[in-house]
Protein backbone atom coordinates (compact mmCIF):
# COMPACT_ATOMS: atom_id res chain seq x y z
CA UNK A 1 0.00 0.00 0.00
CA UNK A 2 1.36 3.44 -0.91
CA UNK A 3 2.53 5.64 1.89
CA UNK A 4 -0.05 8.24 2.89
CA UNK A 5 1.53 11.69 3.17
CA UNK A 6 1.19 13.46 6.49
CA UNK A 7 -0.89 16.63 6.65
CA UNK A 8 1.05 19.84 6.28
CA UNK A 9 -1.94 22.05 7.10
CA UNK A 10 -4.39 21.87 9.97
CA UNK A 11 -7.35 19.78 8.71
CA UNK A 12 -9.86 21.80 10.73
CA UNK A 13 -8.70 25.03 9.11
CA UNK A 14 -8.66 23.43 5.64
CA UNK A 15 -12.21 22.19 6.15
CA UNK A 16 -13.39 25.78 6.59
CA UNK A 17 -11.20 27.04 3.74
CA UNK A 18 -11.90 24.46 1.03
CA UNK A 19 -14.85 22.38 2.30
CA UNK A 20 -15.07 18.89 3.74
CA UNK A 21 -15.17 17.17 0.34
CA UNK A 22 -11.68 18.49 -0.48
CA UNK A 23 -10.11 16.87 2.57
CA UNK A 24 -8.17 13.64 2.17
CA UNK A 25 -9.10 10.45 4.03
CA UNK A 26 -6.05 11.03 6.19
CA UNK A 27 -7.25 14.51 7.14
CA UNK A 28 -10.78 13.29 7.88
CA UNK A 29 -9.40 10.59 10.16
CA UNK A 30 -7.23 13.18 11.88
CA UNK A 31 -10.34 15.25 12.63
CA UNK A 32 -12.18 12.22 14.01
CA UNK A 33 -9.26 11.20 16.21
CA UNK A 34 -9.08 14.83 17.40
CA UNK A 35 -6.04 14.63 19.71
CA UNK A 36 -2.80 12.74 19.84
CA UNK A 37 -0.60 11.32 22.58
CA UNK A 38 2.62 12.52 24.14
CA UNK A 39 4.63 10.70 21.46
CA UNK A 40 2.30 10.84 18.45
CA UNK A 41 0.10 13.58 17.01
CA UNK A 42 -3.40 12.84 15.74
CA UNK A 43 -2.01 13.11 12.22
CA UNK A 44 0.62 10.44 12.92
CA UNK A 45 -2.00 8.11 14.39
CA UNK A 46 -4.21 8.59 11.31
CA UNK A 47 -1.19 7.79 9.14
CA UNK A 48 -0.56 4.56 11.07
CA UNK A 49 -4.21 3.53 10.75
CA UNK A 50 -4.20 3.96 6.98
CA UNK A 51 -0.98 1.96 6.73
CA UNK A 52 -2.43 -0.85 8.84
CA UNK A 53 -5.61 -1.42 6.83
CA UNK A 54 -5.87 -2.02 3.11
CA UNK A 55 -8.76 0.37 2.48
CA UNK A 56 -11.21 2.67 4.22
CA UNK A 57 -13.90 -0.01 3.83
CA UNK A 58 -11.58 -2.47 5.57
CA UNK A 59 -11.06 -0.02 8.41
CA UNK A 60 -14.80 0.60 8.74
CA UNK A 61 -15.50 -3.12 9.19
CA UNK A 62 -13.16 -3.48 12.20
CA UNK A 63 -14.44 -3.66 15.76
CA UNK A 64 -13.36 -1.48 18.67
CA UNK A 65 -10.88 -4.05 20.01
CA UNK A 66 -9.01 -4.20 16.69
CA UNK A 67 -8.82 -0.42 16.52
CA UNK A 68 -7.50 -0.20 20.08
CA UNK A 69 -4.59 -2.47 19.11
CA UNK A 70 -3.09 0.40 17.09
CA UNK A 71 -0.46 2.37 19.00
CA UNK A 72 -1.98 5.63 20.23
CA UNK A 73 -5.58 4.46 19.85
CA UNK A 74 -7.22 4.38 23.24
CA UNK A 75 -10.82 3.61 24.13
CA UNK A 76 -12.10 7.11 23.35
CA UNK A 77 -10.56 7.32 19.87
CA UNK A 78 -11.54 3.77 18.93
CA UNK A 79 -15.16 4.22 20.01
CA UNK A 80 -15.34 7.56 18.16
CA UNK A 81 -14.26 5.88 14.92
CA UNK A 82 -16.64 2.95 15.39
CA UNK A 83 -19.55 5.29 16.05
CA UNK A 84 -18.69 7.48 13.03
CA UNK A 85 -18.55 4.51 10.66
CA UNK A 86 -21.80 3.07 12.02
CA UNK A 87 -23.56 6.41 11.53
CA UNK A 88 -22.28 6.52 7.94
CA UNK A 89 -23.63 3.00 7.32
CA UNK A 90 -27.04 3.95 8.69
CA UNK A 91 -27.22 7.07 6.54
CA UNK A 92 -26.26 5.09 3.44
CA UNK A 93 -28.84 2.43 4.25
CA UNK A 94 -31.68 4.89 4.82
CA UNK A 95 -34.55 3.67 2.60
CA UNK A 96 -35.37 6.06 -0.24
CA UNK A 97 -39.07 5.76 0.54
CA UNK A 98 -38.60 7.01 4.13
CA UNK A 99 -37.53 10.48 3.06
CA UNK A 100 -40.08 13.22 3.66
CA UNK A 101 -42.01 14.06 0.48
CA UNK A 102 -43.16 17.67 0.36
CA UNK A 103 -46.57 17.96 -1.31
CA UNK A 104 -47.96 20.85 0.76
CA UNK A 105 -46.48 23.70 2.82
CA UNK A 106 -47.99 22.09 5.94
CA UNK A 107 -45.78 19.00 5.54
CA UNK A 108 -42.63 21.10 5.50
CA UNK A 109 -43.92 23.19 8.39
CA UNK A 110 -44.28 19.99 10.45
CA UNK A 111 -40.58 19.40 9.86
CA UNK A 112 -39.33 22.94 10.51
CA UNK A 113 -41.64 24.54 13.07
CA UNK A 114 -40.51 22.39 16.04
CA UNK A 115 -36.87 23.25 15.29
CA UNK A 116 -37.31 26.96 14.63
CA UNK A 117 -40.17 28.18 16.82
CA UNK A 118 -38.04 28.82 19.93
CA UNK A 119 -35.11 30.55 18.21
CA UNK A 120 -34.30 33.98 19.65
CA UNK A 121 -32.31 35.04 16.59
CA UNK A 122 -33.27 35.06 12.93
CA UNK A 123 -32.21 31.95 11.04
CA UNK A 124 -32.43 31.31 7.29
CA UNK A 125 -32.58 27.69 6.09
CA UNK A 126 -32.55 26.12 2.65
CA UNK A 127 -34.38 22.82 2.16
CA UNK A 128 -32.93 20.79 -0.73
CA UNK A 129 -35.27 18.45 -2.63
CA UNK A 130 -34.76 15.83 -5.32
CA UNK A 131 -36.84 15.44 -8.48
CA UNK A 132 -39.50 13.52 -6.51
CA UNK A 133 -39.87 16.46 -4.07
CA UNK A 134 -38.25 14.40 -1.32
CA UNK A 135 -36.13 16.23 1.25
CA UNK A 136 -32.43 15.55 0.79
CA UNK A 137 -31.44 17.75 3.72
CA UNK A 138 -31.81 21.29 5.01
CA UNK A 139 -28.99 23.70 5.68
CA UNK A 140 -28.69 26.85 7.77
CA UNK A 141 -27.30 29.57 5.51
CA UNK A 142 -27.40 32.48 7.93
CA UNK A 143 -28.07 32.79 11.63
CA UNK A 144 -27.81 35.24 14.47
CA UNK A 145 -28.81 38.58 12.99
CA UNK A 146 -32.12 40.34 12.55
CA UNK A 147 -31.01 40.87 8.95
CA UNK A 148 -30.09 37.22 8.42
CA UNK A 149 -32.75 36.90 5.73
CA UNK A 150 -30.87 39.39 3.57
CA UNK A 151 -28.65 36.67 2.10
CA UNK A 152 -27.22 36.51 -1.42
CA UNK A 153 -28.66 33.95 -3.89
CA UNK A 154 -25.18 32.54 -4.56
CA UNK A 155 -25.05 31.27 -0.94
CA UNK A 156 -28.29 29.39 -1.52
CA UNK A 157 -27.65 27.92 -4.96
CA UNK A 158 -24.04 26.96 -4.24
CA UNK A 159 -25.47 24.40 -1.82
CA UNK A 160 -28.23 23.31 -4.19
CA UNK A 161 -25.82 22.77 -7.08
CA UNK A 162 -23.35 20.85 -4.89
CA UNK A 163 -26.15 18.51 -3.75
CA UNK A 164 -27.66 18.15 -7.27
CA UNK A 165 -31.00 19.39 -5.91
CA UNK A 166 -33.86 19.65 -8.39
CA UNK A 167 -35.63 22.30 -6.33
CA UNK A 168 -35.43 24.16 -3.03
CA UNK A 169 -37.72 25.64 -0.42
CA UNK A 170 -36.42 28.45 1.75
CA UNK A 171 -37.54 29.21 5.28
CA UNK A 172 -36.71 31.69 8.00
CA UNK A 173 -38.13 32.56 11.38
CA UNK A 174 -39.50 35.77 12.84
CA UNK A 175 -38.55 35.80 16.54
CA UNK A 176 -41.09 38.60 17.04
CA UNK A 177 -43.94 36.17 16.32
CA UNK A 178 -45.19 38.25 13.40
CA UNK A 179 -45.98 36.05 10.40
CA UNK A 180 -46.36 38.91 7.93
CA UNK A 181 -43.68 38.98 5.19
CA UNK A 182 -41.62 42.17 5.14
CA UNK A 183 -40.62 44.07 2.01
CA UNK A 184 -37.14 42.55 2.34
CA UNK A 185 -38.64 39.04 2.61
CA UNK A 186 -40.51 39.54 -0.66
CA UNK A 187 -37.50 41.06 -2.42
CA UNK A 188 -35.10 38.24 -1.51
CA UNK A 189 -37.72 35.66 -2.55
CA UNK A 190 -38.06 37.29 -5.97
CA UNK A 191 -34.26 37.34 -6.31
CA UNK A 192 -34.06 33.64 -5.47
CA UNK A 193 -36.80 32.74 -7.95
CA UNK A 194 -35.00 34.62 -10.74
CA UNK A 195 -31.63 33.08 -9.84
CA UNK A 196 -33.27 29.65 -9.76
CA UNK A 197 -34.52 30.08 -13.31
CA UNK A 198 -30.98 30.81 -14.45
CA UNK A 199 -29.46 27.69 -12.85
CA UNK A 200 -32.58 25.55 -13.53
CA UNK A 201 -33.34 24.89 -9.86
CA UNK A 202 -36.92 25.77 -8.92
CA UNK A 203 -37.78 27.70 -5.78
CA UNK A 204 -41.02 26.05 -4.67
CA UNK A 205 -41.92 28.16 -1.63
CA UNK A 206 -40.73 30.44 1.16
CA UNK A 207 -41.97 29.76 4.68
CA UNK A 208 -41.90 32.24 7.55
CA UNK A 209 -41.94 30.48 10.92
CA UNK A 210 -43.34 32.50 13.82
CA UNK A 211 -43.85 30.51 17.00
CA UNK A 212 -46.18 27.62 16.24
CA UNK A 213 -47.57 29.25 13.12
CA UNK A 214 -46.20 29.82 9.64
CA UNK A 215 -46.84 31.74 6.44
CA UNK A 216 -46.39 30.19 3.00
CA UNK A 217 -45.57 32.57 0.16
CA UNK A 218 -47.27 30.19 -2.29
CA UNK A 219 -50.47 30.04 -0.26
CA UNK A 220 -50.44 33.82 0.07
CA UNK A 221 -49.97 34.23 -3.69
CA UNK A 222 -46.65 36.04 -3.23
CA UNK A 223 -44.71 33.86 -5.69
Amino acid sequence: MATTPLCTDRPRERLFQVGVSALSTHELLTLLISSGTQRHSASHIAHDILQRFTSLADLASRDVVELMSIHGMGTAKATTLCAAFELARRIQAEPFSERVTVTTPAILAQLLVPRMRHLRTESFRVVLLNSANQVLRDVCVSDGSLNAVLIHPREVFRLAIAECAASIIVAHNHPSGNTEPSREDIEITNQLVEAGRIVDIRVLDHLIIAGNTYTSFVERGLM
